[in-house]
């Protein structure tokens, strides 16, 4: 059972600004950071914890290159954003980092290093050049093109209201039809963690299972909690639409109850208790009855 992807292209999360050492790449960086809420690698910061052991040789560049871009990798799993700004000089070190989004701030035409000078190769893939302004212009500049990506609360926004003990597959599907109808969805989980037998999990579960299972949406979820909503009313229309969304009937048969039971996973599939019972979304234990486990 499967969830096709509303992203047409793959979600910028893994973003490189490179240029020549003095160019304004760290300047930049301070300020996108933040605004993304993004995890930042610096190149100098990690040279001198993680990447004590290389020099500045091509290879070993090269290998630097290829660890930035791994820890940026390791940090965007889950659909954040990551940050990372160093010279990245040649072809094949870009390559190997491997950015979904590429800055070149090119401002000089010579840094202060004059092997990195004859080493740097002029990109012919990027994003977005950066060659003029201020960094509060760049940051600008920037901001526009990923605005896309971003939470707008002033979008069309869909609402999704429920328990989600556990969020799975069916759920997913929802939030992915939402987002593919209205632009952006709010997960609004009603608080009833504990109640019952029927809502053992806290909102804070919820919500982080909410977000490590949907990391192709990226910014284009919220998930907020809600006093325990038994009634929807209104009183005249004031332009918004209410509507049940129809699933498959595949999907449908997919049950939190049966989840909860340790009947089937959150993919929907029957357990098979000889794959050591992992939760195909988190890679964590998967919620078991006491009784079951």
């Amino acid at each position: 059972m499967e969830i096709i992807l509303l992203m047409n292209t793959p979600l910028k999360r893994k973003i490189l600004i490179m240029g020549l050492p003095g160019s304004g790449k760290t300047t930049l960086a301070e300020l996108l950071v933040p605004k993304l809420k993004a995890v930042w690698f610096n190149a100098d910061a990690i040279r001198s914890e993680i990447s004590k052991d290389l020099g500045f040789t091509e290879e070993d560049r090269l290998e630097h290159a290829r660890r930035m871009g791994k820890l940026c990798e390791f940090s965007s799993k889950y659909g954040s954003f990551s940050v990372a700004d160093f010279v990245c000089p040649t072809k094949k070190a870009r390559e190997l980092f491997n950015a979904d989004f590429t800055i070149w701030v090119n401002r000089i035409d010579e840094g202060r290093f004059e092997d990195t000078n004859k080493m740097f190769e002029r990109p012919d893939r990027y994003d977005i050049e950066l060659t003029d302004g201020t960094p509060e212009e760049w940051l600008q500049q920037v901001l526009e093109v990923l605005s896309p990506e971003m939470w707008n609360n002033q979008a069309p926004t869909a609402l999704l209201i429920g328990r989600y003990q556990p969020f799975h597959v069916g759920h997913k599907t929802l939030v992915a039809e939402a987002i593919k109808r209205s632009g952006q969805c709010c997960i609004a989980l009603r608080d009833v963690g504990g109640m019952d037998s029927s809502n053992p999990y806290n909102f804070e579960k919820v919500k982080s299972e909410i977000e490590l299972a949907c990391p192709e949406f990226g910014n284009k979820i919220k998930v907020v909690e809600l006093p325990n909503i038994t009634d929807v009313f209104y009183g005249r229309g004031v332009g918004y639409n209410i509507e049940q969304l129809e699933l498959s009937k595949e999907i449908q048969e997919v049950s939190a109850t049966k989840i909860r039971k340790g009947e089937i996973n959150q993919k929907g599939e029957k357990i098979n208790y000889n794959t050591g019972g992992k939760n195909p979304f988190t890679g964590d234990g998967l919620h078991l009855s006491k009784s079951e486990k």
